[in-house]
């Protein structure tokens, strides 16, 4: 009898281990994000408090490893449940059938404009997390300086002042990056071109002309067809251009940086096309199609990014929330300070986004010969329609 017992106690406690290991284990990535641990950490606590049942294991990927990582993990069996990515990176792994579609019903909290921006064919494959949507930083003595009196809003306005601005103030309007990963196809699309095959239309030459006019004339720095975001902004902070446009957050690195600028500067809308939206950056969330407990990963992915959550990131990190309830939020309603006013327009711009430039397939091979035919032009090899004929042509093969 005795060894029946401990027969049967043995079961119970064999059973008991095995119940304990049904526990849902979330594997969740994030892209760099390891200086913000903390409040990663808390949220994790928070919601697995609440969902005892679940466990998160958080991996912090490099961003220069992130999509080689991801895309090797995505093919397994056992990929990670929840993925930090950009739109770009997401869009290629929805066309190569390897995501999760989401349901529009768990994405209602979310900016309209924003979830429509991240549809693939019709459905979502993602879940936005945060945001950022360049503003105009501008020196305002230097625009004093020139004698004008009102802003420009658009390209062509600031295209047809830079002469004046040049003249008055010894400064260059602004150093566009347009040889720069898609800055090109951003202004484009701000003008209603977005497909390869209108490259070559009549809206696009005018686009590309305007440019080549500026560069020819001298009226934006030679080395615009070489430098990069960044190298731009250490000229703004040198005195060398009046406006520069970069996130909310640049303006820490001014303040930083150049305090005498800084105490010069002051912020306004993004430059605008004909079609009026605003061009933006995002992170998301995306969670594999082998991914082993989906549903779960959502339901974490849906607390992560929810309104608190978001409105506390964005209090650590200046970003721009894609919860339209954070978004309404008196921290996004605040113009106290030139950070404050900045994150304030930057959020209102959040609001106006569509038609958003869509990523395509071989997305990579696009923006470097669209770069390379913005040189071309520039420097003035050919005739801006040819270029942008020979650009169609081979895009369209």
């Amino acid at each position: 009898m005795k060894k029946i017992i401990l027969f049967l106690i043995s079961i119970f406690l064999l059973t008991g281990c095995t119940t304990k290991t049904t526990n849902k284990e979330i594997t969740f990535w994030t892209l760099q994000m390891g200086d913000f641990a903390p409040y990663i950490n808390k949220i994790i606590a928070n919601y697995e408090s609440s969902h005892p049942e679940v466990k998160i294991k958080w991996i912090d990927v490099p961003f220069s490893e992130g999509e080689k990582r991801t895309l090797a993990a995505v093919m397994t069996n056992n990929p990670p449940d929840l993925i930090n990515l950009n739109p770009d990176f997401s869009a290629m792994l929805a066309q190569k059938g390897t995501l999760w579609e989401i349901q529009d019903e768990n994405l209602k909290s979310y900016t309209p404009d924003i979830i429509q921006a991240l549809k693939y064919n019709g459905k979502n494959y993602s879940v936005p997390w945060y945001a950022t949507s360049a503003i105009t930083i501008y020196n305002k003595d230097l625009f004093n300086k020139s004698g004008l009196i009102r802003l420009p809003k658009t390209y062509e306005e600031l295209a047809s002042v830079s002469e004046i601005i040049k003249t008055k103030t010894g400064a260059y309007s602004y150093l566009p990056t347009i040889t720069e990963n898609d800055t090109m196809l951003k202004i484009l699309n701000k003008y209603g071109i977005s497909n390869v095959e209108d490259f070559n239309s009549k809206q696009s030459i005018q686009v590309f002309e305007m440019f080549k006019k500026l560069y020819q004339k001298d009226l934006i720095p030679p080395e615009t067809i070489t430098m990069t975001h960044r190298e731009a902004l250490e000229q703004f902070m040198a005195g060398k251009t009046v406006f520069y446009q970069g996130g909310a957050n640049f303006l820490n690195m001014i303040k930083e940086n150049a305090p005498k600028i800084y105490a010069q500067t002051d912020v306004a809308e993004q430059f605008k096309g004909s079609v009026g939206q605003n061009d933006f950056s995002l992170m998301n969330f995306v969670i594999p199609l082998r991914a082993k407990n989906k549903k779960e990963a959502l339901d974490f992915c849906l607390y992560l990014t929810n309104e608190e959550n978001q409105l506390e990131l964005a209090k650590l990190t200046n970003i721009i929330a894609t919860n339209s309830n954070t978004l309404n939020d008196k921290f996004y309603n605040d113009s106290s300070d030139l950070i404050s006013k900045a994150r304030s327009i930057s959020a209102k711009q959040i609001q106006k986004i569509s038609p958003a430039l869509k990523q395509k397939e071989g997305q990579k091979e696009i923006n470097l010969r669209v770069n390379i035919a913005v040189q071309e032009i520039l420097l003035n090899k050919d005739k801006t329609e040819n270029i942008l004929n020979n650009l169609t042509k081979n895009l369209s093969r």
